[in-house]
């Protein structure tokens, strides 16, 4: 049984960074947060957690933004309800976080699932959006009409999370190897992502029950969702095209989320975009080559700073 002092210590690593928890939702979610200014909430992908923004935190910080990395529900040291992985409750975690950060607005960036709930959040609650940048995840409904035209099991990690309980079983066996497993055949052939501090941190990370359980849930949903009446209703809420500024990065030797699907997301884009390939990244291009990854956050946050002083 891992103890409440275990659990503190594989998720509050320190650093720069202070550790807080914030109520949203009904739920307490772990954060980390940097810096002082307009507010950034980061959102991390499966299967990592908060730490997945280490390399950005402090650069964002230095730049004059408050920089918060959000453990999602379920992940990390956020609560990990039986319930809650839907992409409504989803949207609303991100814009409670928001306001319980005190703020009413906030730049969202996000990677994986946590883009896909960035995506999620800005087309359902656009008044607490400012500025969107996702990383490695087709918009929603891009994703949806994919799926819905029979290619589950061209869709990365979607296919195999389906069957109950055992990939459950895959992810903690083995002290979380095949955690280790994932991050590696995702990144770009021969890749530095990840070392032996980041398999251990997440491999860590995913041990702590139910976490892997949680995590899968959001993917289980966006599969059911297909044939049920919540993810009609869900197609309908995010069919309008965004009109705040949006900002997608991807790298070209994405093995999970193939880059045409990603790109397809222009569509629903009816604002400023801007997109981003980076050819030696694959799925993990904030941690694969996470100076090129925080130059491009940078540049494009002056510009929705000037946007920010403005409102």
């Amino acid at each position: 049984m891992i103890t409440n002092d275990a659990h503190r210590q594989t998720v509050e690593i320190p650093g720069p960074w202070t550790h807080r928890t914030v109520a949203a939702n009904g739920a307490q979610f772990h954060a980390a947060e940097m810096g002082h200014g307009p507010l950034v909430l980061l959102l991390h992908g499966f299967p990592e957690f908060w730490w997945a923004w280490r390399h950005q935190l402090p650069a964002l910080a230095a730049a004059g933004w408050r920089a918060v990395a959000l453990d999602l529900r379920g992940a990390g040291g956020s609560d990990k309800t039986p319930r809650g992985y839907d992409a409504f409750t989803f949207a609303a975690d991100i814009t409670g976080a928001i306001r319980s950060l005190g703020e009413r607005r906030a730049v969202l960036v996000g990677h994986g699932w946590g883009a896909y709930g960035a995506w999620t959040a800005a087309a359902m609650r656009p008044a607490h959006v400012d500025a969107l940048a996702v990383l490695s995840m087709p918009h929603p409904l891009i994703l949806r009409r994919h799926l819905l035209k029979g290619r589950l099991r061209h869709s990365g990690s979607l296919a195999w999370v389906q069957t109950p309980m055992a990939p459950e079983r895959r992810l903690v066996a083995d002290d979380g190897a095949h955690v280790e497993t994932l991050l590696r055949r995702w990144s770009a052939p021969g890749s530095a992502f990840p070392d032996d501090e980041a398999s251990r941190h997440y491999r860590a990370a995913m041990q702590l029950w139910p976490a892997p359980h949680c995590a899968l849930e959001y993917q289980r949903w966006l599969f059911r969702s297909l044939f049920r009446g919540d993810g009609r209703r869900f197609a309908k809420r995010v069919q309008d095209p965004l009109t705040m500024p949006v900002l997608q990065v991807h790298g070209a030797q994405d093995s999970n989320v193939d880059i045409d699907l990603a790109a397809a997301s222009r569509t629903m884009v009816g604002g400023e975009y801007h997109w981003l390939s980076l050819e030696s990244a694959g799925h993990f291009p904030h941690e694969e080559a996470p100076a090129a990854v925080t130059d491009a956050l940078l540049d494009w946050l002056v510009k929705q700073r000037a946007r920010h002083d403005q409102l």
